[in-house]
């Protein structure tokens, strides 16, 4: 598939300037900031559409976060206004009134929580801030269910959930992006393992497949093609019931 990086980041500025006229003019862009490159690149996209005044960067460690500097180096490349919002109190909170309760808690809800919550602080931040929310998600990451339904899946605008992680690379190349960001390897910050290792297959992989329908191990496709399954439900509406 012939990509044209620039051409494609264009357009995504004016889709970004065109989002805010119609749906909060005057309104700044709320980000979380995570430190790794699909942050960095929805940041730097929202900074040409808007005007740094217009982008406000939330940086939302769970404890300590070993990459917060990370994090850093982009809001301040930027010249974005940020906050750092610990989330460390709130989900730790809300664990413990669980088990108050007596409540087994699974490895799931020890996983998807901080992004819940890492969610509640960008909107309750962009409510006092006259804000959107920006959706960081890319498509090869939500293909395989990569993401955290009512966590880091949802947000008011999003402009990379119809490109792969390739070519989110190369549009943040074309904004002059850190390489230490573009190029870092992706993890949750949960464990030892990068995204890749856990999934089993490499985004280069995956992205072929998306874009041109080609891959070579067969094993490796039936993963992708169940785990596509399994998640879809994570991008699309509430089922919700219609009476006649």
């Amino acid at each position: 598939m012939n990509f044209n990086a620039l051409d494609v980041k264009n357009q995504c500025v004016e889709w970004i300037m065109s989002f805010f006229d119609e749906n909060g003019p005057g309104c700044n862009a709320i980000v979380g900031i995570s430190g790794g490159k699909d942050s960095a690149v929805v940041a730097a996209l929202c900074v040409e559409a808007l005007c740094k005044d217009r982008v406000i960067g939330v940086l939302m460690p769970n404890g300590e976060q070993k990459d917060i500097d990370d994090a850093k180096l982009l809001v301040k490349h930027l010249g974005i206004k940020y906050f750092i919002i610990n989330v460390e109190d709130s989900v730790n909170g809300i664990i413990n009134q669980m088990k108050n309760n007596d409540i087994d808690i699974s490895e799931q809800t020890i996983i998807n929580l901080p992004p819940r919550v890492r969610m509640s602080t960008l909107y309750a931040i962009s409510q006092s801030h006259n804000g959107r929310v920006a959706n960081n998600c890319n498509l090869s990451e939500d293909w395989v269910g990569y993401s955290t339904r009512y966590g880091d899946s949802v947000g008011d605008f999003s402009p990379l959930s119809n490109l792969t992680v390739t070519e989110v690379k190369k549009i943040g190349k074309v904004l002059n992006l850190p390489d230490t960001l573009i190029n870092k390897v992706p993890n949750d910050g949960l464990s030892n393992q990068s995204d890749e290792d856990k999934l089993g297959f490499s985004y280069d992989v995956l992205d072929r497949y998306i874009r041109e329908g080609i891959i070579e191990d067969i094993s490796v496709k039936n993963r992708i093609d169940e785990l596509h399954k399994m998640n879809k439900f994570k991008l699309e509406l509430m089922p919700s019931f219609k009476f006649e």
